[in-house]
């Protein structure tokens, strides 16, 4: 991998570490270009999720890899993904970001503007 191309607010930075005290180790973050992932990243306990072929690596924060559907990564034309936590319960089989907070990705390109709290206004 030549540059990494994952980034995260303070935010996600404080939910990444809070998941990992909960889970008792590393976990990983799949961006599915899938039908049943929607659009928000997946939060995996580490090695759970299997990558192949079709996934990229864009890189890791503190430690945890974000991988994304390649083509879903052509498609977006992103040059930074910014992992961020947003109100709402986790999709899927995804570990929750919080008390009621789910993970999603935001675009370098296009980022929304925040709340004190480092989540976005719904």
């Amino acid at each position: 991998m030549a540059d990494q191309r994952v980034d995260a607010t303070p935010a996600a930075r404080a939910a990444l570490a809070a998941v990992r005290a909960r889970q008792g180790g590393q976990v990983m973050f799949v961006q599915s270009g899938g039908c049943c992932a929607g659009s928000v990243p997946m939060c995996f306990p580490e090695g759970e999720f299997l990558t192949g072929p079709g996934d990229e690596l864009l890189g890791d924060i503190d430690g945890a890899e974000f991988w994304i559907d390649k083509s879903l990564d052509a498609a977006w034309q992103t040059a930074v993904y910014i992992l961020d936590v947003a109100p709402g319960p986790a999709e899927g089989w995804s570990l929750a970001a919080g008390d009621d907070l789910h993970f999603v990705t935001r675009s370098s390109d296009c980022l929304l503007p925040r709340g004190g709290d480092g989540v976005a206004p719904g």
